[in-house]
């Protein structure tokens, strides 16, 4: 997975139950495997909610309040280019996509000439030039309560505690 990489880390308890997991199990892969796919779905979720992993609203889009529809979703090839690695070591959950890293983390965008850039602009619509536009961030990629959640059920499922026995707390 080529493009922007950030590491993402969890909570203290859920890495270190997550630790104590892989030190009890050979197939370190599988497991990252299986937290990975959760993961990218869970990412792709938000997709549909429009939310950052804390559950806020992201701002709407431009093209979303002049031409309705989803923010970040109009040709939908952000949300279908998640995926994830997973290695012995680790996973990684993103995507190649170049455009991804300025609506995760925000910023200014300039044009490349003097021409500026162009636009459709809210209200009636009519194009806009200008020399730089802010992208608010829309964070997608990141994890919330209910991912931690899943990791534990996911390393618990994987050394085969059932979490309805009664047989010790496997939950994170």
């Amino acid at each position: 997975m080529t493009g922007v990489r950030f590491e993402l880390k969890g909570s203290d308890a859920v890495l270190a139950a997550l630790a104590d997991t892989l030190s009890k199990t050979d197939d370190k892969r599988g497991l990252f495997d299986a937290i990975g796919a959760a993961l990218a779905s869970s990412t792709q979720a938000r997709f549909e909610t429009e939310t950052d992993p804390e559950g806020s609203p992201w701002p709407d889009s431009l093209r979303k309040l002049v031409n309705g529809g989803r923010t970040l979703t109009d040709s939908a090839r952000l949300v279908q280019s998640l995926t994830h690695e997973a290695t012995e070591e680790s996973v990684a959950v993103g995507t190649n996509v170049i455009y991804a890293a300025i609506h995760q983390f925000g910023g200014t965008i300039k044009a490349k000439t003097s021409s500026g850039l162009r636009f459709r602009g809210p209200g009636n619509g009519g194009w806009v030039t200008k020399q730089s536009v802010e992208m608010p961030r829309r964070t997608f990629l990141g994890l919330d309560d209910d991912d931690e959640a899943e990791i534990g059920h996911l390393a618990a499922e994987w050394l085969g505690a059932d979490d309805d026995s009664g047989g010790g707390d496997a939950r994170l």
